[in-house]
Order: structure tokens, then sequence, then C-alpha cells
């Protein structure tokens, strides 16, 4: 399976700031969106960064509350991994694995199209491995035979 059914299933909506955003308005957005990540946009619709609850933590743990009001261009993760639509979800696992994290935005032919967190692709793969063990069952129930009637009695005489 490709990335595409996995947007397809899950939609290829993208929560999005501005640089100038503050780090308050982000961690709003993800709670209200329950989301753990937003893609950082310049006005022209082009990816400047990410912004993940990865991000927050580190920046909390680092330099505490008075993170709140910096604007996202001076904390996000600039280096952002992508993946395409045609990326085979196995793919996209070993990337995140690799390089680890959690959000893949995805892009197609350079333009951004949706975001994928490791969550989605655990959900997408387990949902088929579902269904795959419903299919394999079904096909056995259909290979048993009903039992077949007992063959008459016969008597030696």
């Amino acid at each position: 399976m490709m990335i595409s059914d996995v947007l397809d299933s899950k939609g290829r909506g993208v929560a999005s700031l501005l640089p100038e955003d503050s780090v308050a308005t982000a961690i709003g957005v993800l709670a209200d969106r329950g989301i753990g990540a937003v893609i950082v946009q310049d006005r022209w619709q082009k990816m400047q960064g990410l912004f993940s609850e990865r991000d927050l933590v580190r920046l909390l743990a680092k330099h505490g509350a008075a993170v709140l009001s910096r604007p996202l261009q001076t904390v996000m993760t600039r280096a952002v991994i992508t993946c395409r639509l045609q990326d085979r979800i196995e793919a996209a696992l070993t990337t995140m694995t690799v390089h680890k994290v959690r959000h893949l935005p995805v892009l197609d032919q350079a333009q951004l199209v949706g975001i994928v967190s490791i969550g989605d692709l655990v959900k997408y793969r387990l949902d088929e491995k579902a269904l795959e063990a419903n299919v394999l069952l079904e096909i056995a129930r259909l290979r048993v035979s009903p039992a077949e009637p007992p063959l008459p009695a016969t008597h030696a005489g």
C-alpha cells in the first residue's frame, strides 16, 4: 500500500501556521485539533518547517515557559523529512525510524498535499492486517465442507 491510500482514508487536511505565529498559538492548534504537529508555511504556502510536540517538550525543558511567546520561525524544525504520495507505507515507516521523526509531510510534485504520522501508518497497517486475516478466515470457512451424511448400516447375514 502507498501513502496516497492512507491519505485517501484519513484525509488530506493539513494544519499550518505562519512563521511569525507564536509557540502558544501552535500549542492551541495542536490541542484543539488533537494532532502532534503543524506545518509552518509562509504567506505563499511554501513550507518553511514543522513544529511538533517533541519540539515543544525540548523547548520547555531548555527555556521554560518564556518560550511560549517566541515565533515559530525561531524554534521550528527546518530540515523537514518528507515523503511522496507514491511512496510505500513500509518505506515511510523506515524513513521515520531512521530519522527518528513521527510526522512526514506528503508532497506531490513539490506541493504539500497532506501529512502522515507514525500512528496513521501503524493504524493503516493494522487495519490492513485485520482485513487480510478476515479474508483468510472466510476462505478457510468456505473450504471446510459440511459433515458427510453417515453411510447406511449394512448387516452381514
